[in-house]
C-alpha cells in the first residue's frame, strides 16, 4: 500500500470517480464497500455527492489489497482492518506520525505558569513501555482527529441552519 499511497494526489477531497481511478475499481464496488466496511465512510456534500478524504482513499486501497491481493473474504478483511485500527501497524503509524497534530498540546495560559518550572528528569523506560506510550499517543491523535471532524460537522450544521 505504501507505493499506492504515494500515487494519491495531494488534494483535500476526491470525487468517487477519482477514487475509482486511483483504486482501479468501479463505483458500485466502492459503494458496496462502504456498506460492508464502516471505516470507509466518505462524507456527502450539499449536492449529495460523496467526498472522499485522503484517509478514505487509503482505506479503499487497503480494502482492495486485502480482498484482491491477499484473498481475504469480506468478513476476514473486516476483522483484519478492525485489528489494524486497534493496534496500528508499521504502515498506519508512519502516516499518523508524519502528520502534524491538529490541536495544540500546550497547556492553556492559565496553567502554563504551573508548568514553566524545569520538570524533573524523566524515568528510564523499557522498549515495551515506549511502544505502549507510542500506541497510546497514536490513539489520542485519532481521538483528536475525530474531535476535529466533529467540530467541522457542527460548524457545517450551524451554517446550514442559518
Amino acid at each position: 500500500m505504501s507505493q499506492a499511497a504515494k500515487a494519491i494526489p495531494q488534494k483535500l477531497f476526491f470525487k468517487i470517480g477519482e477514487v475509482c481511478d486511483i483504486a482501479g475499481v468501479q463505483a458500485h464496488v466502492l459503494r458496496y464497500w462502504e456498506t460492508e466496511f464502516p471505516m470507509l465512510a466518505p462524507q456527502k456534500n450539499r449536492a449529495g455527492q460523496r467526498t472522499y478524504r485522503r484517509r478514505d482513499v487509503e482505506m479503499a486501497l487497503r480494502i482492495k489489497e486485502l480482498l484482491y491481493d491477499e484473498q481475504y473474504t469480506i468478513a476476514g478483511a473486516k476483522k483484519k482492518l478492525a485489528n489494524e485500527l486497534r493496534t496500528p501497524g508499521r504502515e498506519n503509524s508512519e502516516t499518523r506520525t508524519s502528520r502534524p497534530p491538529m490541536r495544540s498540546l500546550q497547556p492553556p495560559p492559565s496553567l502554563a505558569s504551573r508548568f514553566s518550572s524545569t520538570p524533573p528528569p524523566a524515568p528510564k523506560l523499557t522498549e515495551s513501555q515506549r511502544g505502549s506510550l507510542k500506541g497510546i499517543a497514536l490513539q489520542l491523535r485519532e481521538i483528536l482527529d475525530l474531535l476535529e471532524e466533529g467540530d467541522g460537522e457542527l460548524e457545517a450544521l450551524r451554517a446550514k441552519q442559518k
